[in-house]
Parts: C-alpha cells; structure tokens; sequence
C-alpha cells in the first residue's frame, strides 16, 4: 500500500532547542497512534504537519502534497481537534461552526446546511441552538470534533479527543472516531496519553521519546513481539544459568525476587531454557510467557532506546 503520510530527515527546532532530531517514517492510511511522554515532540510535529511550524530541514508529504511549499492544500485536507479549548461560551454550536465553515471557504449557505449535518452526527442535534457556556465537558468535545469534519477533510489529526470525558462519554467519542475513520475512509492521528484508546482504536503507532523516533509500525506486530518472551523463577544461584543462557544466544533481563525475563529467538525452542537449567543444575520454580499491556511494551520500548 503506497505511503498517506512520508517524513524524511525531519528536524524542527525552537531557536536552539531542537525539538525533533531527524525522524523518518512512512504511514499507511488508517488510524494512527502518536504517543510519547511529555515533552516528546508530539505537538511540535502535530504543528508541522498543519504548517505553524517551518521545519529546519527533512521533507513532509501529506497524500502527495508537500510541505511547506503546499500547505494550503495540505490545510484543505486537513481536519484539526486540538486539545485546548477553541470555542465561543455565549456563541451557539450552530453559529460557531457556521463561521468555521466560512473561514474554510464555505458560502453561507453551504455552511449552514453542513454544520446541522455533522452536529447531528455528533449527537449535538437538539443542543445546537444553546449558548456552549451551557455545554458539558463532553459536549464541548464533540463541538471540537464537529468542527474539525465540517469540511469533509481526508486526515483528522485529534489532539487528545476523549480528555476529561466519563468512561460513557470516552466510549461514544471513540466509536465516533471509529466510524469517521472506517465508513468515511478518513486517516486518523490520534495524539493521547490513554494507551487502552490506541489499542482500542489504532492499527499503527509513532512512538517518540525526547524529540526522537523510537518506534513506528503495526501496533499488532508491536503486541506480537512479546510471543517469544518469557518470565522464569528460579532457584539461586542464577549464575550458573545465566551462563548457560548466554552460551545459545538467550537474551535476558534480570528482575527483582530471583526472576529472569527472557527474549528467545525464533530458532530456539522454549524447551532449550530447562536444558540450561538442568546443564547450570538450576530449579526452575515458575515458567510462564511474560504478560505485556500495551503500557508495558511502551514503556520497554522507551526504557530500551537510549536517547541523550
């Protein structure tokens, strides 16, 4: 499948700080999670991509538009949920997506006529009208996403769309999402610090730690690199084991209460382990494959990738 989204050698700074440091990665069409810890570069990048930010160097291409030579149309096709609050509180839902239609280019008509129809696909049909100082948190959310597809843009790029919702509310905004994405066939980047959303929803993830990439790929293949990991307790001393271990190519990390996590290669079976512990003379006390949330592999990923 060809690429809905390029980044070569993409480097942005702020003055002297260097905010991103020469990433590249190639994106499919689909919903896509962007996740880091603060300070990542995760909205520095979601502001290069929407063109507020010049990029010192690298090329971006956004569905065959380049940037930042044609940002205008990259902006054309582009729908942005930003987490910050962006409304009117004494302006209806109405109005103001009537006035985001018109900066966009809609005629009035046009505008209108499009803003009843996504504030009915958003739930927001019979609160249009009310002043959005009277809407709930989740409300104002869904206001954001209403405007955000009002011109019927290819990419959606939601900043931390299910933010101060209830667990009700979370789920709703992401079946919305969900439904944009697969019966609309837009592209979704989803910024958030909630993993189980990304699980929930996303088929490929960026991952960046300190402005620089750590990973980006298929979210399940991510999940699948745990298959051949494996947690063993054993009887002290470890050494003799771990020297057995290392003697056939078994990576390992060792952990608190005598307990090794072990890598194995696809070429050594798993029984290989209990032949090093009967060749070290070790008691296996528990073996087991080893557990990873999403949380888990995010966090052995980032705790991995050395980044000065």
């Amino acid at each position: 499948m060809v690429a809905f989204i390029e980044v070569e050698n993409l480097t942005v700074s702020y003055g002297e700080t260097v905010a991103i440091h020469d990433i590249s990665f190639q994106l499919e069409p689909g919903v896509i999670g962007l996740i880091g810890p603060n300070g990542a570069g995760k909205t520095t990048l979601i502001r290069t991509f929407l063109g507020f930010i010049r990029p010192v160097k690298g090329k971006i291409v956004i569905s065959g538009l380049s940037l930042p030579q044609e940002i205008l149309k990259v902006r054309a096709i582009v729908g942005h949920m930003p987490e910050r609050e962006v409304v009117s509180p004494k302006v209806t839902a109405v109005s103001f997506l009537v006035y985001c239609g018109r900066l966009v280019g809609m005629s009035y008509v046009d505008a209108l006529e499009r803003s009843h129809e996504v504030l009915n696909y958003v739930g927001l049909q019979e609160a249009r009208y009310r002043p959005m100082q009277t809407y709930s948190t989740g409300m104002l959310q869904r206001v954001k996403l209403a405007q955000a597809i009002l011109h019927d843009p290819k990419i959606l790029i939601l900043d931390e769309p299910t933010n101060g919702l209830d667990p009700d509310g979370r789920l709703e905004m992401l079946q919305l999402i969900r439904e944009i994405s697969e019966q609309r066939g837009v592209t979704t980047i989803l910024s958030t610090h909630l993993l189980p959303d990304v699980q929930n929803l996303c088929s490929q993830i960026v991952v960046l730690k300190k402005g620089k990439l750590v990973y980006c790929g298929d979210l399940q293949s991510l999940i699948d690199s745990k298959v051949n990991h494996y947690e063993v307790s054993v009887q002290p001393p470890m050494e003799p084991f771990k020297e057995e271990l290392e003697k056939i190519g078994i990576k390992f990390q060792e952990l608190p209460q005598e307990v090794l996590s072990l890598q194995l290669p696809e070429s050594i079976p798993q029984q290989e382990i209990f032949r090093c512990a009967q060749r070290a003379g070790t008691i296996i006390r528990s073996f087991m494959p080893a557990g990873g949330s999403l949380a888990e592999l995010f966090q052995s990923k980032l705790d991995k990738e050395e980044v000065s």
